[in-house]
């Protein structure tokens, strides 16, 4: 009840603060329409800009809808307003009257420009939003392109779209963003690449945002999509940058980025190399309430990773309707670990009976490569009349030996030694071709197809010190292979028009999943196909607000490690295993959505609905001390939540993100006669603050906060941490230092709970606090980079 109280001021606030926002601005109103002075026809999305008549700097701007009408409120009272659009004269409207608190500026003509035709440029232009049917999108103006920002700070200008001083991208407050280039996706999009620095604001025509992605993208769950669409003619000269990276814990780094641009060929390159350290500390208490006693165990761990990487790739127009692009990289780590575990079993009057300590050491190679070919046809009779074809592969590999050597100052029986030897191997082929048809102004054809193949294997091997011997353990030892293979196959066809659009579609996949455990020749095969339908509406209620509907079925497919019945015994007494029966879990996804762009405030508000079958939960388990968790399909949940957005820019140097999340869910499901049912609710916060100081000074804060909630057999507890980051930069962007701090409080932990009549699991993990500073030089049209120095995944 407390959280839900939390809730409802926070969002009383949220949403009064935007009220009063919205009241404090209302003031004259204006409206008008813009038409082609020879043709007479409604031209849509002219700007239309209120400009200061003492100092010529302009306050706020709109754009026209389809009609060429426009709305527009001004509060100064010494104003004028000036109408562009690419390829016309620009109109500047001085003389006009107000009556009734309004003005009528009535039908504003524009005169084609023959020379701004011919040299095809846009003078004045002020970013703006438009929204279509399934996304919206960023119209990158002059206003940011000629500011010298990198791709990541235009991005931070895009509604519902966060980038903290890591480079990390957010959409709706949620990570794990797919990022494309003109489409598709680049290495230069690749989070673990840190290329984006290389991309300047003026080379970027525009961003695409998707929330809720239709059957055109791959049925997997994804928290959203960002396209980033080029200028094609701003694809000259050379760019780079440099970046150097130091912190504590250790996090050392240097990388590198290259990009040439001519009229045939676009050349790029980034490569780096780093060490970083993650200590962590764990504690767990498993407790059997038949016998009334305990076993504790308490740790402390440090992760030590030693990488290297490089990047290379070309863009290779053919002509004006052609491109191919090539590309590829690689990187290999060096990773070692140590861990410590201090043991102590409790009996039912709480006193100690026994403690012993276990030590881990760790050393592994990780190999890593992946390569990019794709095609790119543009029709001539239509700029959106494009084929795409493209191949990629990529490979991740880990040879690992770990040493476990249990010991104790008392004398007991205490487990063998065990030497364990991981083998692992992960591949992945992918094959697409995309096909999109402009079939008239008002409808859209798509269609398209892909094959996917993973191929993924763990061979692990178990020996035991028994009697100043190593011993293969075959109970332990194991050689699981996984093969998947995925053949997806769409179309979907749009309409849309004036206000309002429908786009509908269909995809199909076929999944044939095969696990065979070698030293027991163990088989699981699974062979499925699936319809998965989407429908997306919109309607535009002007050119600064819209509503979005949509629906979406999607799937997770169990992965390796939720399919491999065998186990990591780092923790021989807390032990996670793998369900080779483990079945994919669906879920129906109902979205409705409004946004509102006003002046220095953006909205987004959500209501959303998800229906998932056969969910996938983790099952705890406790026999003779030790707890065995399990992934299982536990039924049914029904989730309802509220997700509300808001940007807010008050003063050119302050700008204040944030996002509230809320959901309550049932649950409904058995496993093994034990009934999973219930109801419960969860929400999340999260609130940035950017001030830009004196002297290029950028000071970025941010509070995160995570309720706890139920889960089938216990609960998760609450999370609140906060992080802080200092940018300065020098020669005009070019030049940057940065000073960041993850968790400044030391508070972001992770702790479970698992309450059953038999027994009760505790578990509790930390990461701790992180301190990085970093300088990053950026020479050409490209801005700094802010290389992390992260490890490519």
């Amino acid at each position: 009840m407390k959280n839900i109280k939390t809730l409802w001021i926070l969002l009383l606030v949220f949403v009064t603060g935007a009220t009063v926002l919205n009241a404090q601005n209302k003031g004259i109103q204006v409206n008008g329409k813009v038409i082609d002075a020879n043709s007479r026809e409604a031209i849509s999305y002219a700007t239309v800009a209120i400009v200061n008549a003492e100092n010529n700097q302009m306050i706020t701007g709109t754009v026209s809808d389809d009609n060429g009408d426009f709305t527009i409120s001004s509060a100064a009272p010494n104003v004028y307003f000036e109408v562009s659009f690419m390829g016309y004269q620009k109109v500047d409207v001085k003389d006009f009257e107000v009556t009734n608190g309004q003005i009528n500026l009535g039908t504003i003509g524009l005169s084609q420009d023959a020379q701004m035709m011919d040299e095809v440029t846009v003078q004045g232009e002020k970013s703006t939003v438009e929204f279509k049917l399934d996304k919206r999108v960023f119209n990158v103006g002059k206003d940011i392109s000629s500011t010298g920002m990198g791709a990541l700070e235009v991005l931070n200008n895009v509604p519902s779209v966060n980038v903290d001083l890591e480079g990390t991208i957010s959409l709706r407050g949620n990570t794990g963003v797919q990022m494309l280039i003109d489409g598709k996706p680049s290495v230069l999009a690749d989070e673990g690449s840190n290329a984006l620095g290389s991309i300047s604001a003026d080379m970027i025509e525009k961003i695409e945002v998707i929330t809720n992605p239709s059957a055109k993208y791959d049925a997997e769950g994804t928290s959203g999509i960002i396209n980033i669409v080029l200028k094609k003619d701003e694809k000259k000269g050379l760019n780079g940058s440099v970046s150097l990276n130091t912190g504590v814990p250790n996090n050392h780094s240097v990388g590198v980025s290259l990009n040439t641009r001519t009229d045939k060929f676009n050349f790029f390159t980034q490569f780096g190399g780093g060490y970083r350290t993650y200590p962590g500390t764990s504690k767990t208490i498993n407790t059997d309430l038949v016998n009334n006693t305990s076993l504790e165990s308490i740790g402390e761990s440090t992760k030590n990773e030693q990488f290297y990487n490089i990047t290379l790739g070309t863009d290779y127009y053919i002509n004006k309707w052609n491109m191919l692009t090539l590309s590829g990289s690689y990187a290999y780590e060096f990773e070692g670990e140590t861990q410590d575990l201090d043991y102590t079993q409790y009996n039912s009057s709480n006193l100690a009976t026994s403690m012993w300590h276990r030590s881990q050491s760790t050393d592994g190679d990780n190999p890593k490569w992946q390569f990019d070919l794709q095609y790119k046809k543009q029709f001539k009779n239509n700029k959106d009349h494009v084929l795409l074809a493209s191949a990629q592969g990529n490979f991740f590999g880990k040879d690992q030996t770990s040493d476990y050597v249990n010991s104790s100052d008392t004398e007991m029986d205490l487990d063998d030694n065990q030497n364990i030897k991981t083998d692992f191997h992960e591949t992945n082929y992918n094959f697409k071709v995309d096909y999109t048809n402009p079939l008239s102004e008002a409808f859209s054809l798509e269609a398209g197809g892909v094959y996917t193949i993973n191929d993924v294997g763990n061979d692990y091997t178990v020996n035991n010190f028994t009697n100043n011997t190593w011993v293969l353990d075959n109970d332990l030892s194991n050689n699981f292979e996984f093969t998947q293979k995925i053949l997806g196959l769409y179309s979907t066809l749009s309409f849309e028009k004036n206000r309002w659009g429908l786009k509908a579609g269909l995809r199909m996949e076929n999944t044939s999943v095969n696990t065979v455990l070698t030293n027991t020749n163990e088989k699981n095969t699974q062979n499925y196909t699936n319809l998965f339908p989407s429908i997306h509406t919109s309607y535009k209620l002007s050119g600064k607000a819209s509503l979005q509907a949509g629906y979406s079925k999607r799937i997770y497919r169990p992965r390796l490690w939720d399919l491999n019945p065998f186990y990591n015994v780092s923790n021989s007494y807390s032990i996670r295993t793998g369900n080779p029966d483990l079945l994919p879990q669906y879920a129906d996804s109902y979205e409705l959505t409004s946004i509102l762009t006003y002046n220095k405030l953006s909205l987004s508000s959500s209501v959303y609905y998800l229906y998932t079958n056969d969910v996938i939960e983790r099952i705890s388990t406790y026999e003779d001390g030790v707890s065995i968790s399990m992934p299982s399909n536990i039924g049914t949940n029904k989730k309802l939540g509220v997700s509300i957005n808001g940007k807010y820019t008050p003063k050119k140097w302050f700008t204040l993100t944030g996002d509230i999340n809320y959901g309550t869910y049932t649950r409904e499901g058995d496993f093994e006669g034990e009934s999973f049912d219930m109801t419960a609710d969860q929400w999340s916060s999260k609130m940035t603050g950017k001030i830009k100081l004196p002297a290029d000074f950028d000071l970025e804060i941010t509070g995160n906060y995570q309720s706890a909630y139920e889960t089938v057999q216990g609960e998760v507890a609450e999370s609140v941490f906060a992080d802080a980051g200092l940018r300065k930069k020098v020669l005009k962007g070019k030049l940057v230092f940065n000073l960041n701090v993850r968790d400044i409080f030391e508070t972001r932990a992770r702790e479970t709970y698992v309450y059953q009549p038999e027994y009760n699991l505790y578990s509790y993990n930390d990461r701790g606090r992180y301190v990085t500073f970093g300088v990053s030089f950026g020479f050409g049209k490209g801005d700094a980079m802010y290389y992390s120095g992260g490890k490519r995944h």
